[in-house]
């Protein structure tokens, strides 16, 4: 057997260190090239369904916040309240506030309104309830505009 060849430890990690780096920046720009890629109709879909969801989400807060809070709405009415933010307020959204274009022979209303409707429910019911809870705990007040009439 022969002798062993020492090791410079140190030198060793610096160089596999700096190979690591190398190898992390090659990556990097390769994950670049493909970020900039032009999207496909499926990703332009996606991303105008998530947009959707979102404003969804946030709608069914706020309507809930301001149907309750606001207009001290129960019942019947706040369901009514909710109907109409549910059905009507994707529409103005899609073709109004973002103007999203549709081609007219692959057009449907489901797409429209079937991104987001759990979540809008969702936030809704969280959102009217925990209102509700917290004015059934003050006395002699059902909204703000009963305050100003």
């Amino acid at each position: 057997m022969g002798k062993r060849k020492k090791v410079d430890i140190r030198k060793r990690r610096l160089k596999l260190i700096k190979e690591k780096q190398k190898e992390f920046k090659k990556k990097t720009t390769k994950e670049e090239k493909i970020v900039k890629a032009p999207a496909t109709e499926l990703d332009l879909r996606l991303e105008k369904e998530t947009k959707l969801y979102w404003i969804r989400a946030i709608t069914g807060a706020l309507s809930a916040i301001i149907g309750r809070l606001i207009f001290g709405l129960i019942g019947w009415f706040l369901f009514l309240w909710m109907l109409i933010w549910w059905f009507l307020f994707p529409f103005i959204v899609s073709f109004f506030i973002l103007k999203y274009e549709y081609d007219k022979e692959e057009w449907n209303w489901k797409k429209i309104l079937l991104p987001g409707i759990g979540i809008f429910f969702f936030m809704f019911m969280i959102c009217g309830v925990f209102i509700h809870t917290i004015l059934f705990f003050i006395p002699d007040f059902s909204s703000i505009l009963e305050l100003f009439i």
